[in-house]
Parts: structure tokens; C-alpha cells; sequence
């Protein structure tokens, strides 16, 4: 399933709706640099409801982002994380760089 995303005012929030390895980071990457560089969020927000594995290149993938979201004056933040992805981003050091937040579950208009 591919990953969707919303935009709302200067908010784009990206819904991750698969696990996250080497090739799926490399689709998600593409499309979300794409939509950071065209409209240039104040924030981005890693919607990862639907996320239950996560390897090193998730974490490059979430590092990346936010370096690219910092170029534009935007900040990166993650939600809806899982007990296992939780330990990945403690285990890192992601949740010092990146906070969480929260934002309803709930099925919304992603495109």
C-alpha cells in the first residue's frame, strides 16, 4: 500500500502505510522530497499508525527529512508510534531530534 499524505495550511502530514526497509524508504523518500520542495511545510508529521518494522534506512530516511524540512525554516515530528518503532527511535537518539505528537488516528483525506 502506498504511503499517502495531507496537507493542511503550512502542516503536511505523511501517513506511512507500510513497513519501512532499504526499498520502501527509497519511494517514500522520493515522494516526500518532492512535496517538501513544492510546498515548503512549516511541518511535517510522520503519521506511523500503520508502521510495525522499521530498519536503519527508516532511520536515515527520518534524518534526511528533517534536514531537508530545516532548510525551508520547517520542523520534523513523529505520531502514532508503536511500542517496538518506539524503541528503535529511543535506541537512536530520534525522539531528541524529532518529537512526538499527537494527532488522531482516525482515517482522514490523504491523497
Amino acid at each position: 500500500m502506498e504511503s499517502t499524505y495531507k496537507k493542511e495550511d503550512k502542516r503536511l502530514i505523511f501517513k506511512i502505510n507500510e513497513d519501512i526497509d532499504e526499498y520502501s524508504a527509497q519511494k517514500i523518500r522520493r515522494r516526500l522530497d518532492n512535496e517538501i520542495e513544492r510546498y515548503m511545510p512549516k511541518e511535517v508529521i510522520f503519521d506511523f499508525d500503520k508502521v510495525s518494522f522499521m530498519d536503519s534506512a527508516g532511520i536515515g530516511l527520518l534524518i534526511g527529512r528533517y534536514k531537508l524540512a530545516n532548510l525551508f525554516g520547517g520542523k520534523v515530528e513523529v505520531a502514532n508510534i508503536s511500542t517496538p518503532i518506539r524503541k528503535i527511535f529511543e535506541m537512536s537518539g530520534l525522539l531528541k531530534i524529532i518529537p512526538e505528537v499527537e494527532i488522531e488516528k482516525k482515517e482522514a483525506q490523504y491523497e
